[in-house]
């Protein structure tokens, strides 16, 4: 005997139904953990900037420096703005994705509330529909 002989036609659209609901819910679930995952992105990302600008910097700082030939105090001298510049260029990329990202946070709302608040009304009426067509003893 398999599982829709034991249910019946009631059981088996209440199960459908539950099931649906749950799908929905699993998926906002993946979506709230995408959003901060890309949140997560965002910052790892600003970060490598500023730690390639910190390196750039220190480097530049070290050759002028350690060493007395005028090339490699060349290169400390174009190495500490250009570190600088870098860590400028990450903060505004960071900035203006975390203000992108926030706005599509914001954008996002979760249906399973609405779904589970539109699936109970139906149901009521069709309780209500039940109790007025039946028949009276």
């Amino acid at each position: 005997m398999g599982i829709k002989e034991i249910l019946t036609r009631k059981a088996r659209r209440d199960l459908r139904k539950a099931i649906k609901l749950k799908k929905q819910q699993n998926m906002e679930i993946r979506d709230s953990l995408a959003m901060e995952r890309t949140k997560l992105a965002n910052e790892r990302t600003f970060l490598s900037y500023e730690r390639t600008a910190m390196a750039m910097v220190l480097g530049g700082l070290t050759f002028i420096k350690l060493f007395d030939d005028l090339v490699y105090i060349g290169l400390g001298i174009l190495a500490i703005p250009a570190g600088i510049g870098m860590g400028v260029f990450g903060y505004m990329r960071f900035s203006r994705k975390r203000s992108e990202i926030l706005h599509h946070t914001r954008a996002y709302t979760p249906t399973s509330p609405v779904l589970a608040e539109v699936d109970a009304q139906e149901e009521e009426e069709e309780q209500e529909k039940s109790k007025s067509t039946a028949p009276k003893p």
